[in-house]
């Protein structure tokens, strides 16, 4: 099963969950998009049902999500409130606790210090509602001065009243001001609290608006679009920030041995992962069948080559240095290596100078030059760049159109873009000039059950099925085909079988970690099984202590937990793994949201339910 095909990582974070050890950022495969692609993107944060959370706003999105499917799937909005846009003042004090509006003394005649406030705070809604919004502090004020001390509830809405006063006058520090005080009078206080997360976001103060939003959320159970919005927002904004300055600074990492192979297990049509050539050994290797090769010729390319066969990844970069300073003859070959070296590194930036040499490079072989394209079309989808994407992928296809690698590929953008005529229509065209890929055969067969489960075509998604049962009678040894059919058949609740499906794929590879994560995961929504869950996402841990998708998942279930403390440490070796800005930000969002969540806890013993 191919780890991380590198066009699939191109929008796996925009997809918002999971996450994979793709090239570039992200993983999976055409549609399945994490890690060893088994379960797609768009899927996982409902993998469980409500409790796990996986995406750019966690919690946030889960809720969102939940109540989408409560609602029947109509929408984005379907089952959330969308009417409380907090704008207007209190019209009185908050019944909650009762206030009247006498001071208990029984004389009923003449106005209490409380009644006298609450009439000037009248007076300042009549002019707030004429847009008045200066006369309407001043009353606002008059209110707060008269307001007995104690009256902590009917303080509050005053304080709040003059934020929202403020707030029209877009004075963002007067508002967040009088929201603390609204807030420390009267610590639950929705409004109030809504009130300076936005304050907080026209002054740039991101993490503590999105403490507020959290706490808002949480308050509302999930329910007002504005407020989850607005969290969705901090929290993609914040993770952006974060990786920004940590993917600027990160130390390259070799990805684990069988990522690697299985990367280059989804190109057919590359010559530099295809093993040395006969005429590339001395005569001495070529009569040492079994033995290591020994490359005599002083060629920094094949030595690389030599090295790949080995498994000794982390000399590969720097022997291509020394083919391409020496400018061999072997030069485009080491430019084209050195720089898939640098993608499975998470050197975007080192790569690309690389491949653009050998695109340039026209009296190159036109295989590397259509592989290069290739890679810098991932790499140009990975950074939200789908029309320059797209261009590098007609370009190769039109330099080298019998080349099976281009069709795959492309097939797996239009994936990503929602085109799924189109990639049906490349991945047919892969199979005609590779009818015994199996990994394309399985990508097509999901593609159209993904197109008709969305559609909610119950024929089509029949149709697909039986597809499936004939991809794996066809191809026995094709892991991914399997990977693929237990996604559609968890995504039926045929979880026995799904199950089944999973456990071929680690009779063929047993060292894949990510299915044992997605193994784990079906446990959780089958049979609620958290201890056996979190048992094989240890293993695929150890398996693969590279797999960052492991510790994310782990992450997001220790949320749901409610252990803030080990999710956050989960994260942060996700994003220590990150091969991505993209990828990183939105780790750094899941991480955030879990940080968030702690704050809201510690300052108002607030926490969303757990499992």
């Amino acid at each position: 099963m191919a780890a991380s095909k590198p066009i699939e990582a191109a929008m796996a974070a925009a997809a918002a969950p999971g996450s994979g050890n793709g090239v570039g950022g992200g993983g999976g495969t055409a549609g399945p998009g994490s890690g060893a692609g088994t379960l797609p993107r768009w899927h996982v944060a409902l993998a469980i049902g409500a409790p796990l959370l996986l995406g750019a706003g966690a919690m946030y999105l889960w809720s969102r999500r939940r109540r989408r499917r409560e609602a029947g799937g109509r929408g984005d909005a379907s089952g959330l409130k969308r009417n409380s846009e907090r704008k207007t003042p209190e019209g009185r004090a908050s019944p909650a606790l009762g206030s009247g509006h006498h001071d208990g003394s029984g004389d009923s005649l003449e106005m209490s210090s409380l009644d006298r406030a609450q009439a000037a705070k009248n007076k300042g809604n009549k002019y707030f509602k004429a847009g008045k919004y200066e006369q309407a502090i001043q009353c606002y004020t008059e209110a707060i001065s008269l307001c007995p001390t104690e009256k902590n509830v009917d303080l509050s809405t005053f304080y709040q009243n003059r934020a929202a006063a403020f707030e029209q006058l877009q004075k963002w520090k007067e508002v967040a001001q009088d929201c603390t005080k609204a807030v420390e009078l009267n610590p639950k206080y929705v409004k109030a609290l809504f009130r300076r997360a936005k304050a907080h976001e026209k002054l740039d103060n991101k993490k503590e608006c999105l403490e507020d939003v959290t706490a808002v959320c949480i308050l509302e159970g999930f329910q007002n679009e504005q407020s989850m919005l607005l969290a969705d927002k901090v929290l993609k904004l914040l993770g952006k920030e974060n990786a920004k300055e940590k993917y600027k600074n990160r130390e390259p990492l070799m990805p684990s041995p069988q990522f690697i192979k299985s990367y280059f297990s989804s190109f057919t049509d590359d010559i530099i992962s295809q093993p040395m050539l006969k005429g590339e050994k001395s005569d001495e290797d070529k009569d040492k069948e079994g033995e290591a090769l020994e490359v005599k010729e002083n060629s920094g390319y094949l030595k690389a080559k030599q090295y790949m066969e080995e498994e000794n990844y982390d000399k590969i970069i720097s022997e291509c240095s020394k083919e391409i300073d020496a400018q061999g003859k072997y030069m485009a070959e080491a430019l084209l290596l050195r720089a898939t070296f640098y993608l499975l590194i998470g050197s975007a930036n080192a790569a690309k100078p690389d491949l653009d040499k050998v695109i340039s490079l026209k009296e190159a072989n036109v295989k590397l030059r259509a592989n290069a394209l290739i890679k810098r079309g991932t790499m140009c989808m990975q950074q939200q760049q789908p029309m320059l994407s797209t261009q590098d992928f007609n370009m190769a296809a039109e330099i080298d159109p019998m080349n099976s690698d281009v069709y795959h590929h492309r097939g797996q953008l239009k994936i990503l873009l929602d085109l799924v005529e189109e990639a049906v229509a490349d991945f047919d065209a892969c199979i005609r000039l590779r009818p015994k890929f199996a990994l394309a055969q399985a990508q097509k067969c999901f593609a159209l059950y993904r197109q008709a489960y969305t559609a909610n075509n119950s024929s089509q998604v029949q149709a697909a099925m039986k597809g499936f049962e004939e991809i794996i009678k066809k191809f026995p040894r094709c892991a991914e085909g399997y990977a693929l059919y237990a996604q559609a058949l968890t995504d039926q609740q045929q979880f026995g079988k799904a199950d089944e499906m999973y456990d071929k794929c680690i009779d063929l590879e047993p060292d894949n970690a990510t299915t044992y994560v997605h193994k784990g995961l079906l446990q959780l929504q089958w049979k609620q099984d958290l201890d056996k869950g979190l048992e094989l996402i240890s293993k695929a841990i150890e398996i693969d202590n590279k797999c960052d998708f492991a510790y994310e998942t782990m992450g997001t279930i220790e949320v749901q937990r409610g252990n803030m403390e080990k999710a956050i440490d989960m994260f942060n070796k996700a994003i220590n793994l990150a091969k991505s800005e993209m990828e990183m930000a939105h780790l750094y969002s899941l991480c955030d949201a879990a940080h968030a969540q702690t704050e809201v806890a510690k300052k108002y013993g607030l926490k969303p339910p757990t499992l």
